[in-house]
């Protein structure tokens, strides 16, 4: 891209978007639209209004700076700084995993089965879920463990940005240490990638996203197995435990919470049919 040449909006639009196909990149257009929009303070809808208004010198370094680093296969969110789940608006950073529209199917079933009460949430990140049921149930008690402290203070802040402060206390603790209960409900997104797949995941998940919360183990069990041994003595008499779960690990994972003593196991699909969300409870007299 030449810097002497006037670029309007419509025309870097659409030289970007052929620069990220070939980059292999997908979605080139609309990562284009967002980066664009962000240089120019405009929205989608904005730009499209826009599209003959021509770039001046400091836009279009400022943009072409987003472009190299987006070349790169840095992830769009991070670039950002944000992304949308649940409708909430949450900042990220590369202390955090990115969070994906399927784990709300996590939440999905969270307010099915349970009404609020004390929630645990393990393994944070951006705080998405434990964000999430807190906007539900405003009478809600959730606890957040993270054991990194960076991400603990992105989750912290997008807890202030949505409101929801005074409902959430966060917590620096490893998955191996949780704290005492009883709770309703323990939800968790853990590292579930067996640590041979890391190497070929895609270059924006395998070179920016914190390996610590993609690495499952040898076979991607290894937090399940935790969880299992601790969940049933920390949660109430008919609390349920919901855990999002990478493909085929289901019923491996139903498995080991019925092992542990937990009953009533089921599994819900994600959005691309894929079993992503397994629940198991505590029984409602122990």
């Amino acid at each position: 891209m030449s810097l002497a040449q006037t670029w309007t909006v419509l025309k870097i639009l659409q030289w970007t978007a052929d620069f990220f196909r070939d980059k292999g990149i997908e979605g080139g257009r609309r990562d284009a639209e967002l980066l664009l929009g962000a240089c120019l303070g405009l929205d989608r809808v904005g730009l499209y209004l826009h599209f003959d208004r021509p770039l001046e010198a400091s836009e279009l370094a400022a943009f072409r700076a987003l472009l190299v680093r987006r070349a790169r296969r840095e992830p769009l969110q991070y670039i950002l700084g944000e992304t949308e789940f649940w409708s909430l608006p949450l900042a990220v950073s590369p202390a955090v995993l990115i969070p994906r529209q399927d784990t709300e199917v996590l939440i999905e079933e969270a307010l099915r089965v349970a009404t609020g009460g004390r929630v645990l949430d393990v393994g944070t990140g951006s705080g998405a879920i434990a964000i999430a049921l807190a906007s539900e149930w405003r009478d809600a008690r959730v606890v957040a463990l993270d054991i990194c402290p960076r991400a603990l203070q992105v989750a912290a802040g997008n807890a202030r940005r949505n409101g929801v402060e005074a409902h959430i206390r966060f917590v620096e603790a490893d998955l191996a240490l949780l704290p005492e209960g009883p709770f309703d409900l323990i939800v968790s997104n853990p590292p579930y990638i067996p640590r041979a797949d890391l190497d070929g995941l895609m270059p924006e998940v395998r070179d920016f996203e914190p390996r610590r919360a993609l690495d499952g183990g040898d076979d991607g069990l290894d937090p399940y197995r935790i969880l299992a041994a601790q969940a049933a003595g920390r949660l109430a008499p008919g609390g349920w435990l919901l855990v999002e779960v990478g493909i085929g690990q289901a019923c491996h994972v139903q498995k080991l919470f019925e092992a542990a003593g937990l009953q009533e196991s089921f599994c819900r699909a994600d959005y691309g049919g894929v079993p992503r969300v397994v629940g198991s409870r505590r029984a409602t007299g122990g």
